[in-house]
């Protein structure tokens, strides 16, 4: 009998074996997919290494084609060159599309498309305006004008375009709209969608480092590449309206720091928001105008918060952050700017802080102090925390904010009460306070 239960085994896993192989010869092999990725917002270092990557894991692979869609108004020369590189070095055909309508291949984007083998466009799209910008939004000077021409030049020489336009984009920063654009032999073809421009392209011939590549891609499965949570959260954060808002955030908890030495925490925080809006600032079109009105709002809001009710100084700050965040960015970049609702929104915020919060606590402060208060100069109490020179302090059962009249106090030590600065009690150090007798 166990001799027979084992041959039974062994016939039925041999069944279940060539059952299982003859299917899986049946089934036709998988298709290789296309991988796609997304070049979406600023160029910068981080979206460049995603792309990088998202190219050689393709080419690894051996992906039929890697469909890179582009709308994204420009970024950092090195970034680009990065990403040029990683394209005109890939033994797997890559296809930009500039898509879906509404997007666009401006500045840094315009030479990803030029370099591509295989370009499209959506309708509805631009590409161009190439022009070097600096940091302060001005043209850059004529040497680096010249570098970016002839390398937008041979990119399009290399890959059959129009090179006279590509280099007009950059001297003259013109663009065009994705007819135009197909028209002047600067894009491949129009489509309006990723699946019709797999269609379209079947069949055609591109070049790559591997030499010249037939694409199949009608039908191929897509296969999407997103980048890590790490990269998507550096890249968010080259956002205009986050880098206006942490850079204005910034220099008010610096401001605080100074006018409240000792918190510390505003201080942190504020040189940490300040070094990510610079990072930002270095990859987009920022004009200096902008952000010396920024910095001019903040110290005219200083002002008057150490002399509340003048007004003149609210007005000129109110004044200031509207047009310094209106002028922050070139506006010749197309789609880099802050949101006119995002300023209107601080800035009544702003206002109604200083109108209502701060003209309260002025209110207060103008208040007479109340019935008894007087009468606690000469008590004795407790320190609850160190002074140095304000904290907390406990007297008749009550605590109150306290400040040393000399020195520093440390927490837990006896204090007596000498004076008063309206709400606040004036205190030094006072006599040992007498032991409570222990009980039986």
């Amino acid at each position: 009998m166990r001799t027979c239960r084992t041959v039974a085994v062994l016939l039925l896993g041999s069944s279940l074996l060539i059952a299982w192989f003859a299917d899986a010869q049946a089934q036709p092999a998988s298709p290789t997919p296309v991988a796609a990725l997304e070049l979406d917002g600023a160029v910068d270092p981080f979206i460049a290494r995603y792309l990088v990557d998202g190219i050689a894991e393709a080419g690894a692979r051996g992906d039929r084609a890697v469909l890179l869609t582009i709308d994204t108004p420009g970024g950092l020369d090195s970034a680009m060159r990065t990403i040029v590189k990683a394209i005109l070095g890939s033994p797997v055909p890559v296809i930009c599309w500039t898509g879906p309508s509404g997007a666009r291949a401006a500045s840094a984007g315009m030479f990803v498309m030029l370099a591509c083998p295989v370009n499209a466009m959506a309708p509805g799209t631009n590409i161009g305006a190439a022009h070097p910008v600096g940091v302060s939004g001005a043209i850059e000077q004529e040497k680096v004008t010249n570098d970016a021409a002839a390398f937008a030049r041979s990119l399009a020489e290399r890959t059959g375009r129009n090179a006279g336009w590509a280099e007009r984009a950059v001297r003259e920063s013109v663009s065009l709209s994705a007819e135009a654009a197909v028209d002047q032999d600067v894009a491949d073809l129009l489509a309006g969608s990723a699946a019709e421009l797999l269609g379209k392209v079947d069949g055609r011939t591109a070049s790559t480092a591997a030499g010249p590549v037939t694409l199949r891609t009608d039908g191929a499965a897509v296969q999407p590449r997103r980048p890590g949570a790490g990269v998507a959260i550096l890249h968010g954060l080259i956002d205009p309206n986050i880098a206006f808002v942490f850079f204005y955030l910034g220099l008010i908890l610096i401001v605080i720091e100074v006018l409240h030495p000792g918190l510390s925490a505003p201080g942190v925080l504020g040189a940490l928001l300040l070094v990510i809006s610079v990072v930002a600032f270095g990859i987009l079109p920022v004009q200096l105008g902008g952000l010396a009105l920024l910095v001019a709002s903040v110290v005219l809001f200083g002002i008057e918060l150490k002399h509340p009710g003048i007004g003149l100084p609210l007005a000129g700050g109110l004044a200031c952050l509207v047009v310094g965040g209106l002028l922050l960015f070139d506006p010749a970049v197309p789609g880099v700017r802050v949101s006119p609702w995002l300023l209107a929104g601080m800035a009544a915020l702003l206002a109604g802080f200083f109108l209502l919060v701060v003209r309260a606590v002025v209110q207060a402060r103008r208040l007479p102090a109340p019935a008894g208060v007087d009468a606690l100069v000469g008590a004795v109490g407790v320190a609850l925390g160190p002074l140095e020179p304000r904290g907390e302090v406990r007297v008749a059962h009550e605590r109150w904010s306290a400040e040393a009249a000399r020195g520093a106090i440390a927490a837990g030590t006896t204090v007596r009460v000498v004076g008063r600065k309206g709400l606040k009690l004036i205190v030094e150090p006072g006599p040992s306070l007498p032991r409570q007798p222990k009980g039986p």
